[in-house]
């Protein structure tokens, strides 16, 4: 094998870029729009500090901004055409029957109160209340790579009941107060009725809580591992509901087991695993099991991370420590979409153009991941290039 071929120096960027254009094209329909939204794409992948309109019009060698704020604003196009023309060729890029669906929430700061869904509220980009805008988003992770492939924008109760404020920020009348995990749930069901493949859906701590999507998921028959609070009430034992932090104070010194959660900036990160079958009614002839699986801290015991797995009955549990270290992927597409592509530099204030934004930086993300994914392709062996790997998917995770 030569240097090129794992280097990146043979991908074949403009090319791929042209055909990323051609993908996307029928979304913007007229000719001038389509050709705007491939220069903001652009933009986007280049070395612009800011994605703001005037600065990617001068990246485009356009005088005024008029077009790309257009592209956010007047036209007329869907956000959601192209969010499923990029969720398909994001699957195409990085689909594998070992691949993970992610879901967390990000925040946008913002000065003022009239951005779509601005508010006083929780940031955990932050770590605080700030006033910004707060999105969830749906991410694909596998061996081949991981991008963002849904979002949707949390429209707090405030908002979503003041008329005024609706009927200026464009926001539908089809769009309704819904929670985070509300919205979780329509993204993971959309995903999955869209036939992606899908081992596990992973989640923090605010998602797994709620019980509505776990149920939603097992109904679909769809293997979980969803973080949860150690006051979590569960049933280790018949007809005993305990919190998850008095179930695991049971557990003997021999049921722990020092496994890697996924390879770390200084190597595999470890922890101590152990897990609980939980008591639950199983569907008859369905060869699926519940467990609350546990993840400790090696330095300090009573650092503990709680998650309730729904998965088929046989699984190990090196398995389902490496699934659980899969849900922090999401988080490096954050970083890389709002370091690089400028997720957080929208300046369009309406519902349309917020999810026009956002969904032109996933086209920019996918891209890139399918760059990514090509790369890694052509470094495998070329007489099995879609061997299925048994291992645990932590191993083969593309960084």
């Amino acid at each position: 094998m030569a240097v090129a071929d794992w280097s990146g120096s043979l991908l074949e960027w403009d090319r791929q870029l042209r055909s990323l254009k051609e993908r996307i094209g029928p979304v913007f329909g007229r000719r001038e729009v389509r050709e705007t939204a491939g220069a903001f794409v652009d933009g986007l992948l280049v070395g612009v500090e800011r994605k703001t309109g005037w600065l990617l019009s001068e990246a485009a060698g356009v005088e005024r901004p008029y077009r790309m704020q257009s592209l956010l604003g007047r036209s007329r196009w869907d956000a959601d055409d192209l969010r499923d023309v990029i969720r398909t060729y994001a699957i195409e890029a990085l689909g594998d029957a070992d691949g993970v669906l992610v879901v967390d929430e990000t925040g946008f700061l913002k000065k003022g109160e009239h951005s779509v869904g601005v508010a006083r509220q929780y940031s955990g980009t932050a770590g605080r209340i700030e006033n910004c805008q707060v999105a969830v988003f749906l991410s694909y992770a596998s061996r081949f790579g991981h991008t963002l492939i849904d979002r949707r924008l949390y429209l707090p109760e405030g908002w979503a009941e003041d008329t005024n404020r609706r009927l200026a920020a464009g926001v539908p009348e089809t769009v309704t107060f819904a929670t985070k995990p509300a919205l979780a749930r329509d993204l993971v069901a959309a995903a999955l009725d869209a036939g992606l493949p899908c081992a596990y859906v992973l989640a923090d701590a605010l998602y797994g809580s709620d019980k509505s999507l776990r149920v939603m998921l097992e109904r679909r028959h769809q293997p979980h591992v969803l973080a949860v609070r150690s006051n979590e009430k569960l049933m280790a034992l018949p007809f005993k509901s305990e919190t998850a932090a008095a179930i695991v104070e049971r557990l003997a010194p021999g049921e722990w087991q020092r496994l890697a959660a996924g390879e770390g900036a200084k190597g595999p990160r470890l922890y101590d695993w152990a897990r609980v079958r939980l008591f639950r009614l199983q569907e008859e002839g369905q060869p699926f099991d519940h467990w609350l699986l546990v993840r400790r801290s090696l330095r300090d015991r009573t650092q503990r991370a709680y998650y309730v797995v729904f998965a088929p009955a046989d699984v190990e549990l090196a398995e389902l420590a490496g699934v659980a270290g899969l849900r922090w992927t999401i988080e490096t597409c954050f970083e890389l979409a709002k370091d690089e592509l400028g997720l957080d530099h929208c300046e369009a204030r309406s519902w349309h153009g917020f999810h026009r934004h956002v969904t032109l930086v996933m086209a920019a993300s996918a891209f890139l991941a399918k760059l990514r994914a090509d790369l890694l392709r052509s470094a495998m062996p070329r007489e099995q290039p879609s061997k299925r790997n048994e291992r645990s998917p932590v191993h083969v995770l593309a960084s």
